[in-house]
């Protein structure tokens, strides 16, 4: 491989990740995520790793960005701000005491978001059950 072919791949890569930090508009911001995984997969190519190279095409850009089209599709249909107001997030405050910070942090998560913890749970058995159900062989 080219090293010319290497460092235009690799800063293709590393600016349009920094874009992704950068960027305020979440549409920009996924885009440029999009394009990282695919200059990436362009970086595996050119090293000879087709294989991976095809693999990240198909799962991160291909069904990752697909998940972020959905979420951009719910985001302009529904108006929906995701929590954030003004680019801020607004947490509760964890307060010190004598019992250590992990303790808080657990008593924040099962008090005030329990249902928010109790739907991501769900949705992991769920996937979790779906993972074995499909990767299951049938029997000859």
């Amino acid at each position: 491989m080219a090293p010319p072919l290497f460092w235009t791949f690799s800063a293709i890569m590393l600016f349009f990740g920094l874009m992704v930090i950068v960027c305020r508009n979440l549409v920009t911001s996924a885009l440029s995520l999009v394009v990282c995984f695919l200059a990436l997969a362009a970086l595996y190519v050119s090293l000879d790793a087709f294989f991976i190279g095809v693999i990240q095409i198909l799962v991160y850009a291909g069904a990752v960005g697909g998940i972020i089209v959905i979420a951009l599709f719910v985001k302009v249909l529904f108006d929906v701000s995701y929590g954030f107001q003004d680019g801020s997030a607004s947490f509760p405050a964890i307060q010190r005491g004598q019992q250590p910070d992990v303790w808080y942090i657990g008593l924040t998560l099962f008090q005030q978001y329990k249902l928010q913890l109790q739907i991501i749970a769900t949705l992991i058995v769920v996937a979790s059950i779906g993972v074995v159900v499909l990767s299951k062989r049938e029997l000859r």
